[in-house]
């Protein structure tokens, strides 16, 4: 093998399943890991038993990602599945999430980490409300690939105007959020179209299939391409006869490069020092990227602890204490302007006060609503929050992982609401140019 293709071997990919209720999420997450063989024996054998009990024919693949009584009784999704799975070309790590509105913030939570957001949409229904929700969640969080998966083809006699119609007008919406690639897919989950095998029904189209897709979508960034960004974890000083004067700082790497003899600038104290030397897996090594686990070692004894920040001194981001945020509040308990809450960015947990609630998005058309005094559950807004000790935030867009926080309840240590720091959309991207034979939009 090449050096190439043994990346692409060991490569791994976060994609999450979305779409209005019924349109197929979960059969589509059955058929692709039915059809590529990711299922168990045992797991087939106990899906086909509950399937018989319902009185179904065939196995009703959903039932391997739908694993709460109340979503096989309902025949719905509630809770987000994490499923995992590989092919000889890439692993997988697989969230099937809710259509319900209801359920938005699940399907926050699942689309957080993802690198590319499966959107189903009904042949039949065409691009509806919950359709646009789920491709606007995806833009909020910046999830750089977009797939949108044409289902239920045989219900339309496999037509390729009625999908060529449905991707036209989701890839306009799509493209005006700010969405940088979609890639739209006509498929039939319950048959088997164009989800690991190429359909014999639809010679029309020419493009990849779902898991083909997949497996070949570039994934991951060049990490010398961010500012390198280094929360500190933990102090290690072993203090023994071997290593009296030890001392590193330990952590994963979330951005950029880090390289031995850098001056970096500790955040929020500002100080300075130059990198001397550092360890990965007990070895050292003299550069390390994200999102490796390392430790640093400082040419000079300062003052560093857990949730301190170090980056290049070159490219150090400014420290704030008033955060300006899209956040989705994720409790049941209404978010309030004037609560205490703490916020805890990347390993930094500090106290913070609501300070205003601007506004909240109403996804259905993208309007604000200003000034509602709250968010609920599930709802969408911007909020303005003092912190107590200043912290060294990137903008969301500029790094999703020191671009979010989250703000906890101080009393039981509950999550109360996932935020991303800056601007709520991408500037929005002209639609590529239709693919004839692909059809990537």
């Amino acid at each position: 093998m090449t050096t190439t293709e043994q990346a692409t071997a060991t490569s791994l990919l976060r994609f999450a399943t979305a779409g209005s209720v019924d349109d197929g999420k979960s059969t589509l997450v059955g058929r692709l890991l039915h059809d590529s063989k990711s299922v168990l024996a045992d797991q087939l054998e106990a899906v086909e038993h509950a399937s018989r009990s319902r009185g179904a024919t065939a196995p009703d693949l959903a039932l391997l990602t739908d694993g709460l009584r109340a979503e096989r009784e309902q025949g719905i999704t509630i809770d987000v599945a994490y499923r995992y799975f590989a092919t000889p070309r890439r692993r997988f790590i697989l969230a099937d999430t809710p259509g319900h509105v209801q359920y938005t913030r699940n399907m926050v939570t699942g689309a957080s980490t993802a690198e590319l957001a499966v959107v189903l949409v009904d042949a039949r229904n065409g691009v509806v409300e919950q359709t646009r929700r789920h491709a606007a969640v995806a833009a909020l969080l910046r999830v750089p690939h977009v797939v949108l998966a044409v289902n239920k083809m045989d219900l339309v006699d496999y037509a390729e105007p009625v999908f060529a119609a449905i991707a036209e007008e989701f890839t306009a919406y799509a493209a005006s959020l700010g969405v940088p690639e979609i890639t739209a897919i006509p498929i039939s989950a319950l048959a088997g179209d164009n989800v690991v095998t190429p359909s014999a029904n639809m010679d029309w189209y020419g493009g990849p299939t779902v898991l083909e897709h997949l497996e070949t979508v570039p994934v991951g960034t060049d990490p010398s391409a961010d500012p390198a960004r280094f929360p500190v974890q933990y102090v290690i000083r072993p203090q023994t006869a071997e290593h009296p004067d030890y001392r590193g700082y330990a952590g994963q790497i979330a951005a950029g490069v880090l390289r031995v003899g850098e001056p970096v600038t500790v955040l929020p104290s500002g100080l300075t020092s130059t990198i001397a030397g550092i360890d990965a897996l007990g070895e050292a090594v003299d550069v390390a990227w994200a999102p490796q686990s390392v430790t640093l070692r400082l040419a000079d004894d300062v003052d560093v602890s857990r949730g301190d920040l170090i980056a290049p001194s070159a490219a150090a981001p400014a420290t704030t204490r008033d955060v300006e945020a899209t956040v989705c509040h994720l409790h049941d308990r209404p978010l309030r302007v004037g609560e205490r809450v703490l916020l805890k960015h990347t390993t930094r947990t500090v106290k913070a006060i609501v300070k205003d609630i601007p506004s909240r998005l109403t996804l259905d058309d993208l309007s604000q609503h200003p000034a509602p005094g709250e968010l609920s559950a599930n709802d969408i807004g911007r909020v303005v929050v003092r912190t107590a000790e200043p912290l060294a935030l990137d903008g969301y867009a500029d790094s999703r992982r020191t671009g979010s926080f989250l703000l906890i309840d101080p009393a039981d240590g509950t999550t109360l609401t996932a935020g991303m720091a800056g601007a709520s959309f991408a500037s929005a991207a002209a639609p590529a140019p239709a693919d004839d034979e692909g059809w990537d939009f």
